[in-house]
């Protein structure tokens, strides 16, 4: 080990560009695991935020559910009844607004229940009232987009005028801030024709979906047959992020990146020590000669692998958490401490995984052998 670092500061032009090279692969996976982390949340941080363990979609809807099925009434009715689970009905839509003071935006308007275990409540103002079937709920990315309390946020094309009565914490659905209104002001959302007036009675009393919350005791096999009475397809949660727009895809495209710069990573790192176990043959040779164990030389050449590799990870971690505050709230990133340890300790692993590639040449060639190929 004493000669491994000998060799490292002797050498040091040649370790430090391949300690760069590190570096930037390091950071770069980091950077695109915040932004896959970061995209997820902003398609999906909304769903992830529900307190619900199942999701139920309308059977024969494979393909952004939330938005091409509808739950009927009799299928709502029937799933609150539902011994094993508690069931509300959830609306989502995407849609657009303009408030009194002229700030124009996006919102997903999310259709809950008050009082429901899918009502987000309110981190300041008050949450939503039955009585007051016309308040919104603003997650906090609307209010810093210029939304405030007390606003009117009119509907744009729909002419609804809403009440902000509260804000709550981020949640986003499609990379579009949430709005949280009642179910009957989410059914004029989604069913009123452009400049047509509507009661909620006179409207369709269908739904997204219902949220559900399973007791300890329902299994599949009761969740199989509360579907079939209903005529809906219930999934777990986690997998009903697919039937937001876009996060297949999204997820698809960052992990497919990342795969590769994981491949990249033991290629580059396995090239450099390949061609600096061939320059230094003699050393090795001699060394070989004079007794040195296989061992002890396995011991040096991933010593001054592990060197570079958890130095150059180290610094890359460093970058890519810079950037991360770099950008701060300006781009859907995230990079938690957990997801940057585990993902730098994956491409350290990777790393001396590529210079293990080298270490045939330097426990199987023969002492003479290198110092003959040597002369």
């Amino acid at each position: 080990m004493f000669l491994a670092l000998l060799e490292l500061k002797a050498a040091r032009g040649r370790f430090l560009l391949m300690g760069s090279v590190v570096v930037l692969v390091a950071a770069l996976v980091g950077i695109v695991s915040g932004f896959t982390t970061g995209l997820g949340d902003d398609t999906v941080s909304a769903l992830r935020r529900l307190p619900a363990t199942h999701i139920a979609f309308a059977a024969g809807s494979d393909s952004d559910q939330f938005a091409r099925g509808l739950i009927d009434a009799p299928a709502a009715d029937g799933w609150r009844k539902e011994k094993a689970a508690e069931a509300t009905p959830l609306g989502v839509s995407i849609t657009r607004g303009t408030t009194n003071r002229g700030a124009e935006v996006d919102l997903a308007a999310f259709g809950v229940e008050p009082g429901a275990f899918t009502d987000p409540g309110a981190d300041d103002g008050t949450p939503l009232d039955p009585a007051e079937p016309l308040g919104v709920v603003v997650s906090r990315q609307l209010v810093t987009e210029g939304v405030r309390i007390g606003d009117t946020l009119v509907v744009d094309r729909l002419g609804i005028r809403l009440t902000v009565v509260g804000a709550t914490g981020r949640s986003s659905y499609g990379h579009v801030p949430v709005a949280y209104v009642t179910t009957d002001t989410w059914r004029r959302i989604r069913f009123t024709a452009p400049g047509a007036q509507a009661a909620p009675a006179d409207l369709p009393r269908q739904y997204s979906a219902m949220a559900l919350r399973l007791s300890e005791d329902a299994d599949g096999t009761t969740l199989a047959a509360a579907d079939r009475r209903h005529d809906t397809a219930t999934v777990p949660l986690e997998k009903a992020f697919a039937a937001a727009p876009g996060y297949e895809g999204e997820r698809l495209t960052m992990t497919s990146i990342q795969t590769f710069l994981f491949l990249i990573a033991p290629l580059v790192v396995g090239a450099f020590f390949a061609v600096w176990t061939v320059q230094r043959t003699p050393e090795l040779a001699l060394l070989r000669a004079m007794g040195a164990s296989r061992r002890r030389l396995l011991g040096h050449t991933l010593g001054q692998a592990a060197v570079v590799v958890a130095t150059g990870t180290a610094a890359g971690a460093v970058l890519a958490s810079a950037v991360g505050l770099l950008v701060g709230e300006q781009v859907p990133f995230s990079l938690p401490a957990s997801t940057l340890a585990t993902t730098m300790a994956a491409v350290a692993l990777v790393g001396l995984a590529g210079s293990a590639l080298t270490l045939r040449r330097v426990t199987t060639v023969d002492p003479m052998t290198m110092l003959g190929a040597a002369r």
